[in-house]
């Protein structure tokens, strides 16, 4: 019998990180990808836990497999990710029909755990941190299957007990990979035709290895080796384009980091920086461990460094006790900083999470009405941002062609989106194909979230013909967001 599986993503870009590595793993034991849940042998969702949203659409996609699971007895479902560590054995009880739950350090047990199910074994639920073990799914990237940007985890779990966040309970504590084997895997994903890499942790930037130097400034207790381990990957991963990573946590960027930002041009001119509100009452409560001024300084700092640089960040709306006075200090600090972009969302209490034990005492409509004018004010930075960058010049990394086929898709070094027209990239009458390459352009036109551009005929010299090599994807499963 042909071992076919499907599987679904929910929430954040490590979520996807563990789903492509978990994808490489069931490759290895003989296992085939398939698009439909009907078709396969084994479903898995890879869950999220951040947000109460994430956990809805998991409950309403489990519930639609007890038909299919009730006709086809033998299909095994699984439930993976931070959910399934939250859970643990009282979704085996809730949820009748998944045979296992298995957690984010226990993926690469999950073909073993499939046999076990197919031989008889009753449901199980593996949800053990390898605390005092570590250990990361190595990605085993192909050439003629590499993207333009791959993920390379750095890191697993927090140690910040930020009052809002179930993460230390999903994830465990911090745990960090070895600075070689994060350089090795580089060297692989670039060799293969990358030309971008994403370093993932949950708090990216606190990275430690006593085989790397000691931090620059030993005394100060937000100080990390992050710096090192970036300068690591610049000396010794040639051929890489742009080096980027998230999501680091505001206390660690210190001096060290702003100066790497300044000195090696290997980092893109984009950081993605949490502050989550904008009052310093409210982060007080969220045990986040800065003041708005500390933030404010140390962005200023970065912003120094590169005087181009973009920034987003993440922002929470409707925290307990939340007043209308406080969201306005928020909505100050989004125009001082002056993000482009900002992911933010309406407070949802989580499990296990001390902010359990606060009043949610904003209403949704407050919560509702707070988004909508925090997202209006980021919006409109981000329009007059891209506004600024007709009549530029850009270097734009292509990632692929759009739905329509009349684009191909990209981002600067500062991470805006750049369309540029499929009809340009031709050579003697016929089509050429910058998947994965560096392309230079002009800014011709901005659009609500995204530029246009024209390429510049010299950098189209080396590009190859359509068709002859295969497309590159970045993302081949299926992802639900938060």
């Amino acid at each position: 019998m042909e071992n076919r599986y499907f599987l679904q993503t929910f929430g954040c870009q490590m979520n996807v990180h563990d789903s492509e590595r978990l994808a490489e793993t069931l490759a290895a034991h003989g296992w085939k990808v398939t698009d439909s849940p009907e078709t396969a042998e084994l479903v898995i969702f890879n869950t999220c836990s951040v947000r109460e949203k994430a956990e809805q659409k998991l409950r309403s996609e489990v519930g639609k497999l007890a038909p299919l699971k009730k006709a086809r007895p033998d299909l095994v479902i699984c439930v993976a990710g931070c959910v399934a560590q939250q859970e643990g054995e009282k979704l085996l009880e809730r949820v009748r029909h998944v045979d296992i739950v298995v957690g984010p350090d226990n993926l690469g047990e999950l073909p073993a755990l499939v046999e076990e199910q197919r031989q008889g074994s009753m449901p199980r639920a593996r949800t053990v941190f390898d605390v005092h073990a570590p250990a990361f799914l190595a990605a085993a990237p192909k050439g003629e299957h590499a993207p333009a940007s791959a993920f390379v985890t750095t890191m697993k779990g927090c140690d910040e007990r930020c009052s809002f966040c179930v993460v230390p309970y999903t994830r465990g504590p911090e745990r960090y990979r070895p600075a070689a084997e994060i350089v090795a895997e580089c060297k692989r994903w670039v060799e293969a035709g990358a030309k971008e890499i994403v370093l993932l942790g949950q708090t990216v930037d606190s990275f430690r290895d006593p085989e790397l130097p000691p931090p620059a400034n030993p005394g100060d207790p937000d100080e990390s080796q992050f710096p090192a381990l970036l300068e690591m990957i610049d000396r010794r991963v040639p051929g890489l384009a742009r080096l980027r990573y998230t999501s680091p946590h505001p206390r660690h960027l210190t001096a060290s980091l702003i100066e790497a930002h300044r000195t090696l041009d290997v980092l893109a001119h984009h950081v993605h920086m949490p502050v989550q509100s904008g009052c310093d009452r409210i982060l007080k409560r969220m045990i986040r461990r800065y003041t708005r001024a500390e933030y404010i300084d140390r962005i200023s700092r970065l912003k120094k460094a590169r005087s181009d640089m973009s920034l987003s960040t993440d922002i929470i709306v409707g925290f307990p006790g939340e007043t209308e006075d406080d969201f306005r200090q928020t909505l100050s600090l989004v125009a001082e900083v002056g993000f482009t972009s900002a992911f933010a969302f309406k407070f949802s209490p989580r499990p296990l999470t001390p902010a359990l034990k606060l009043e949610d005492d904003v209403s949704e409509e407050e919560k509702s009405d707070r988004l909508a004018r925090l997202l209006a004010l980021v919006e409109s930075q981000g329009r007059a941002h891209l506004a600024t960058l007709v009549g530029t010049r850009a270097t734009v990394l292509v990632e692929g062609a759009s739905k329509s086929g009349d684009f191909f898709q990209g981002r600067t070094e500062r991470n805006e989106i750049v369309h540029l027209p499929t009809a340009a990239f031709a050579r003697n009458g016929k089509p050429l194909d910058p998947s994965t390459a560096l392309v230079s352009c002009d800014i011709t036109h901005a659009n609500k979230h995204s530029l246009e551009g024209a390429p510049i005929g010299s950098s189209l010299d080396s590009l190859p013909w359509r068709g002859s090599r295969v497309k590159a994807s970045s993302r081949s499963l299926p992802v639900l967001s938060q």
